[in-house]
C-alpha cells in the first residue's frame, strides 16, 4: 500500500498523466485519421493534374490514347508505371471503349463533358478514392488508391503520436517524483523535529523553506521550541523558588527542635523557641496553602459557589480585621466605601481569599505612619493601595506571575511567598473579574480587582 505523501503525490501525477494521455489519444485519433485521408486524397488529386497536364501537353503527346491509343507518350508511360508502384491505378475514361468500374454513369459523363470528378467509392467491401480528370474531347484519366494507404499513414502518424505521449507520461511521473520529494522533504523534517522535541531537544530549528503553508509549520515548530525552553526555564525557576521557600522554615524549625531533643534549650528560651517554630510553622503552612489553592485555580474541579453577594459588606468586614492589623503595625488604615449595595454573582469567600491577599502584600511593604487604602466604587471596582516604594512599569507587567516579584526583591525589601498575588490574578479570573495593577496616589502600588462585568443591576 502506497503511504507516503511523496509516493502518492507521484502516483497522482502519474495517474493525471495518463488521463491525459487518454484523453488526448481520443480527441486525436479521429483528426489523424481525417487528417490522413485527407493527405491521401490531396496526394492523388496533385498527381491525377500531374497526369492531365502531361496527357494535354501537345509538346509531349499527339492526342493519342493511353492505353489502347495511337502512339505511346514516353513521360505519361514512365509517370503511369511509377504511380502504379505506389499503389495507384490508371485507367483511361472513354464511354463504350473503357468505363471503370470506380465510376458511376454519372461520373462518367461529367469527366468527358469536361468536369473533374473527386470522390470515395466502395465495391465488394473495398473502399478506394477516385480521382478522374478530363484530358480530350470525349476522354478522360482516371487515378484510384486504395483506402488502406490512408490507414497505413494513420497508423504510422499514431505510432509517433503515441510515442509522444508515452515520453510526455514518463516525463510527468519524474516531474511528479521530483516536486512531491521536494515538497514533502520540509514535512519530513518538521516530523523529525517534533520527534526530537518530544524527546527533550529544545535548541531544534528549522529553516522555513517551500510552499507558504509548509514554512509555517517549520516557523511554528521553531516558536513552539522557543516557548518550551522558556516555559521550563520558568518552571525550573519556580522549582528552585519553591525549594528555597520550604527549605528556610523547614531548616529553622529543625534546628529549634534539635536543639531542644539535645537539651541546648531550655528554662525561659523555652517559650521564645516555641514562638519562633509556630512562626515558621505558619509560614510553612501559609506557604503550602498558596501552592495548593494556585494549582487548584488551573484545575477544572476548582470549587465556585456563587450566590447574590454585596461586595460592600464583604470589603467592609475585611476592613475590620485589617484595621486592627494595621494598627497594630502602626501603619494607618482607611476604607473608602459606597453608602449604597453593591450587588454581584460570585462566591463571597474567594472574594475575601482575595482582599486578603491583597492586604498582606500592602501591609509587608509599607512602613509604618503611612496609609493602606481600601477602596469601592458603586459599580464594583475594588482596590487595594499602600504608601509602600510601589513597582516600575516591568513590575506591573509582571505582577501576577508566579514568584517573579519575589526573585527581583528578595534581598532588597519584605517578600512574601512570591505565589500571592498570582493566586489573586488566578482568582480574578475565574471569577470573572479583571485583576490590574498600577501607581497609588498614597506612593504605592494600587492593586484593582474589576467586578463591574458581574454586577447585578
Amino acid at each position: 500500500m502506497t503511504k507516503s505523501l511523496a509516493s502518492r503525490a507521484a502516483l497522482l501525477a502519474g495517474c493525471v498523466a495518463a488521463l491525459a494521455v487518454l484523453i488526448s489519444g481520443a480527441f486525436a485519433l479521429p483528426m489523424i485519421r481525417s487528417a490522413a485521408e485527407h493527405q491521401v486524397r490531396d496526394s492523388l488529386a496533385r498527381q491525377a493534374d500531374m497526369v492531365q497536364d502531361v496527357i494535354t501537353n501537345p509538346h509531349d503527346f499527339d492526342e493519342d490514347h493511353i492505353s489502347g491509343l495511337n502512339g505511346p507518350n514516353r513521360p505519361l508511360m514512365g509517370m503511369v508505371s511509377y504511380m502504379r508502384a505506389q499503389g495507384i491505378q490508371v485507367q483511361s475514361v472513354i464511354p463504350a471503349v473503357s468505363e471503370p468500374r470506380a465510376l458511376s454513369v454519372n461520373q462518367i459523363s461529367a469527366v468527358v463533358s469536361g468536369k473533374s470528378v473527386s470522390d470515395k467509392v466502395c465495391h465488394d467491401g473495398v473502399c478506394e478514392f477516385v480521382e478522374a480528370r478530363p484530358v480530350g474531347v470525349g476522354s478522360g484519366i482516371l487515378l484510384t488508391q486504395s483506402m488502406r494507404v490512408a490507414s497505413a499513414v494513420t497508423a504510422t502518424t499514431l505510432a509517433r503520436f503515441g510515442l509522444a505521449l508515452v515520453a510526455g507520461f514518463l516525463f510527468a511521473i519524474g516531474i511528479g517524483l521530483l516536486v512531491s520529494q521536494r515538497l514533502t522533504r520540509p514535512l519530513a523534517d518538521a516530523a523529525d523535529a517534533a520527534h526530537r522535541l518530544a524527546l527533550g531537544e529544545r535548541d531544534v530549528r528549522l529553516k522555513p523553506e517551500g510552499p507558504v503553508e509548509i514554512a509555517e509549520i517549520a516557523e511554528a515548530l521553531n516558536t513552539l521550541a522557543s516557548e518550551l525552553t522558556i516555559s521550563e526555564n520558568r518552571q525550573r525557576e519556580f522549582l528552585t523558588s519553591v525549594s528555597h521557600e520550604l527549605r528556610t522554615p523547614l531548616t529553622a524549625i529543625r534546628g529549634y527542635a534539635e536543639g531542644m531533643s539535645d537539651g541546648i534549650v531550655a528554662g525561659e528560651d523555652l517559650a521564645k523557641v516555641g514562638g519562633i517554630i509556630e512562626s515558621e510553622s505558619k509560614r510553612l503552612d501559609r506557604l503550602v496553602t498558596d501552592l495548593l489553592d494556585l494549582a487548584r485555580t488551573g484545575a477544572v474541579d476548582f470549587p465556585l459557589n456563587e450566590v447574590d453577594v454585596d461586595l460592600a459588606s464583604v470589603v467592609a468586614d475585611a476592613a475590620q480585621v485589617w484595621a486592627t492589623r494595621a494598627e497594630r503595625e502602626g501603619v494607618q488604615f482607611r476604607a473608602d466605601l459606597p453608602l449604597e449595595r453593591v450587588l454581584v454573582s460570585t462566591d463571597p469567600v474567594r472574594v475575601r481569599q482575595i482582599i486578603d491577599n491583597l492586604a498582606e502584600n500592602a501591609l509587608r511593604v509599607t512602613p509604618a505612619d503611612t496609609l493602606i487604602v481600601f477602596s469601592l466604587t458603586s459599580t464594583g471596582v475594588l482596590s487595594v493601595r499602600d504608601g509602600g516604594p510601589g513597582l516600575t512599569a516591568e513590575d506591573e507587567k509582571v505582577a501576577f506571575q508566579p514568584g517573579e516579584l519575589f526573585e527581583r526583591y528578595r534581598g532588597v525589601r519584605k517578600v512574601g511567598t512570591g505565589f500571592g498575588l498570582a493566586l489573586v490574578g488566578r482568582l480574578a479570573q475565574r471569577l470573572g473579574a479583571v485583576a490590574s495593577v498600577s501607581r497609588a496616589p498614597e506612593g504605592g502600588a494600587c492593586f484593582t480587582i474589576d467586578f463591574s462585568g458581574i454586577r447585578i443591576s
